[in-house]
């Protein structure tokens, strides 16, 4: 369904080892009047042996995509930081021969501890024995909006140093950028309010990386005018999913058909 919409690759997740529930529900609020998402979800999924089971599944059938596919791996909420390693290396080494690429997601913030692992020695550990699982599948790493720019960028220096392919950036926040409603409902604000920080934090991690590796802009993208900012900015590729939620599935084809005129008309300029 995704590569028919107009997107030119997947991630799916996030994944953990063990099936887990994620947090209790009500988890995820609508914003309609600022097209934005607060969402406490906590890494609810059916566990590695699902995830296997239904791409296993695809493949079979002859339904696997064209596009690249990824998998967004994380670590069930009892285990330790301590152990974070086997958590996210289980994954690595259970999905690597059906997916293209990995997301290392130690940003969200609804489970509880997780940002920890954002931490420069913490974060070169846990990359290092990821990078070691993948095999061939470059791992990239996806980081919080809330890190300062210098902790990001110190953040971006190590997934580089480590081996990391490229850098996502940026996950939801914990801050209510702006006039937001339900200011005090927890969980991690995405969609159009997140835009400006997430532009700041995208622009942090571009001078960081220095063209080393790629580097992906998301948040708070709902328009063919920011996705071609963080393009124009040095980004290799955008992601979106709060937008379409407000502007529904052609969304995507707008935002592809503005990008196509935007590149016509810079032809033409020259």
């Amino acid at each position: 369904m995704w590569p028919a919409l107009g997107f030119g690759f997947v991630e799916v997740g996030t994944v953990t080892p063990r099936p887990q529930l994620g947090n209790p529900r009500p988890r995820l609020f609508r914003l309609p009047r600022e097209s934005a998402l607060i969402n406490r979800m906590g890494f609810n999924n059916g566990g590695l042996d699902a995830m296997r089971a239904r791409m296993g599944a695809l493949r079979d059938a002859d339904l696997w995509p064209e596009v690249p596919v990824g998998a967004n791996i994380g670590k069930n909420k009892d285990t330790p930081n301590d152990s974070a390693e086997d958590d996210y290396t289980a994954c690595a080494s259970s999905l690597h021969p059906l997916v293209d690429y990995f997301t290392v997601n130690v940003s969200s913030p609804n489970t509880p501890g997780l940002r920890e692992l954002q931490a420069p020695d913490r974060l070169g550990r846990l990359l290092v024995a990821v990078i070691d699982s993948a095999g061939e599948r470059p791992v990239f790493l996806k980081l919080a909006p809330d890190l300062e720019p210098v902790a990001l960028q110190e953040a971006v220096h190590v997934a580089i140093e480590n081996g990391c392919a490229g850098i996502i950036a940026t996950n939801t926040t914990l801050s209510r950028p702006g006039n937001t409603a339900r200011l005090g409902e927890r969980g991690g604000l995405s969609g159009a309010p997140l835009w400006e920080l997430s532009r700041s934090r995208v622009h942090a991690a571009l001078v960081a990386a220095g063209g080393r590796v790629p580097v992906i802009g998301v948040g708070g993208v709902d328009s063919a005018a920011r996705a071609q900012e963080l393009l124009d900015a040095g980004c290799a590729a955008v992601q979106l999913y709060s937008a379409l939620i407000f502007q529904g599935p052609g969304l995507v084809r707008r935002i592809l058909v503005g990008l196509s005129e935007s590149a016509q008309l810079e032809e033409r300029s020259r």
